[in-house]
């Protein structure tokens, strides 16, 4: 016991405590140095990231619970949070220049950043429900602050708001799940609880299917699954672009990790609970998402659309959670990442003086005006439509596979058909650049982060097709693990051919 808290035995967390270094030397360093300091604080996170990876790649990994049971380090929340720095990274590159081109300049910005990934990192190794709470929150508070952080804009504090008051109903649910997990089991440590569930009956097991439900409600909005993704649309609209960019690439990631260790874990014994539960949140947001998007006008709520449409996507792997299940979500989602970075990097390219555009119709002539991100962009949508050969197509195809081979057809058909009807607002925002009459010409956005970031993804998008299988073997290795052992359902390989 003595030795519990020594530096190597604390080695496999080292990341996160980098991270947590990171933070107070930044804060400490922004205090002295004031607003000036941004841009400076902005490389060193790029930086540290860097280094934060490395330290992930070198870390002891096993299922031996680490500080008394409170957080464990396996290949499942390594690989998760590997992902997880380069959409921090990316974040970072995308919000530099847009702070210093609307002049709102602070040096809180990238400190809050970092204490997001940090209470992310923490969901993802999360084995504790207390553990798991307060990491949520760690993640919530700071992000409800990034919401609201342009607070000279009205929007922007209404998006904070907003996004406040109904995350605070989710936490309630959450917390009040958390009670009734405790009052009928006598415990919150993941293994144990998984323990006692598989033995429970009668009254007990169902106060404990209760208590799972409200879990699982609190954890469905921080995904923005349909019916709790009210809060998507307006946060999305109301906060500054770069931290819409940083809502659609991480938070998400991390509370499906959150949820997929739930499900695994203690919840394995109630599967047949929440099975049910899980597919409907998935139909439901392909559903809603598909048709909603349809009327939208503001590119940024037709985003936030598009976002609750593939988490639907996403969640149709976590029906089965088979191995082969998980590994198509894991697939599926890292390609969604590399393509919606490249689509936020566009738009904020796309300024007028000095503001960045809002409407789909803003885009009229972007053809005529800038045809390279004209083109980039098409390409973008056309991938994210799930039209082949560009690498969204293959990200939908896996999923879809999948849920085929477990004979779950009507999953698979609404999907498909959500997917047809998801594609008209995509080829929409292509019409509206090459077919509309040009508007005024856009000013130059451009910066050498964001354009390395356009240029990764399209390329990405467009000679993915010469390796389909290139990222499997890491969403494989992801879903091997967190279900090994032991795995629910008899599984049996994808593949894909070159």
């Amino acid at each position: 016991m003595n030795n519990m808290l020594t530096l190597t035995a604390l080695q496999p967390l080292w990341a996160e405590l980098f991270m947590a270094m990171m933070v107070m030397g930044f804060l400490i360093f922004g205090v002295f140095k004031g607003d000036q300091s941004t841009r400076l604080l902005t490389f060193l996170g790029i930086l540290g990231l860097f280094f934060v990876s490395v330290l992930l790649m070198n870390a002891p990994l096993g299922k031996e619970p680490l500080l008394g049971g409170m957080l464990v380090q396996d290949v499942f929340g390594r690989n998760v949070k590997l992902i997880l720095v380069v959409a921090l990274a990316v974040s970072y590159m995308l919000s530099l220049k847009y702070l210093y081109d609307t002049g709102f300049v602070k040096f809180e910005f990238p400190i809050l950043i970092l204490l997001a990934g940090l209470g992310m990192f923490l969901m993802v190794s999360a084995h504790h429900l207390l553990s798991f709470y307060m990491a949520l929150e760690l993640q919530s508070l700071s992000l409800y602050i990034l919401a609201a952080f342009h607070r000279n804009s009205a929007k922007s504090a209404e998006a904070g708001i907003k996004y406040f008051i109904l995350g605070a109903l989710s936490s309630g649910l959450i917390l009040f799940g958390i009670s009734l997990l405790y009052g009928f089991t006598g415990v919150l440590d993941y293994t144990q609880l998984g323990q006692i569930i598989a033995e429970l009956e009668g009254i007990e097991k169902t106060g404990v299917v209760f208590g799972m439900m409200f879990l699982m409600a609190g954890l469905a909005f921080k995904i923005s699954a349909v019916p709790f993704h009210m809060w998507t649309p307006d946060v999305y609209e109301g906060a500054s672009l770069p931290v819409t960019a940083f809502f659609a690439l991480a938070p998400k990631l991390a509370a499906l990790a959150l949820l997929l260790r739930l499900l695994v874990g203690p919840f394995e014994a109630l599967v047949t609970d929440w099975q049910m539960v899980i597919m409907f949140l998935s139909v439901m947001s392909m559903v809603w998402a598909a048709f909603a998007g349809l009327v939208q006008k503001n590119l940024k709520r037709l985003m936030a659309y598009s976002s609750i449409g593939n988490m639907g996507y996403a969640l149709l792997g976590v029906v089965m959670l088979t191995t082969e299940g998980v590994t198509a979500t894991f697939f599926y989602l890292m390609l969604y990442l590399i393509m919606v970075a490249g689509v936020f990097a566009v738009m904020l390219c796309m300024q007028r003086d000095g503001v960045v555009f809002k409407q789909i119709e803003d885009l009229a002539g972007l053809s005529k005006n800038h045809p390279k991100l004209a083109y980039a962009m098409a390409l973008l949508m056309f991938s994210m439509s799930g039209i082949p050969p560009l690498s969204g197509f293959f990200g939908k195809m896996i999923v879809f596979q999948e849920v085929v081979a477990q004979e779950m057809y009507v999953l698979a058909l609404v999907g498909v058909l959500t997917s047809v009807v998801a594609a008209y607002y995509y080829l929409r925002i292509i019409k509206v650049m090459f077919f509309d009459a040009p508007d005024m010409p856009y000013s130059k956005g451009f910066g050498v982060f964001r354009n390395g970031v356009i240029i990764v993804s399209v390329l990405f998008a467009v000679f993915y097709v010469l390796r389909p299988d290139a990222l499997l073997p890491f969403a494989r290795t992801t879903a091997t693990d967190l279900l090994t052992p032991p795995a629910i359902i008899q599984t049996h390989d994808i593949q894909l051919d070159n």
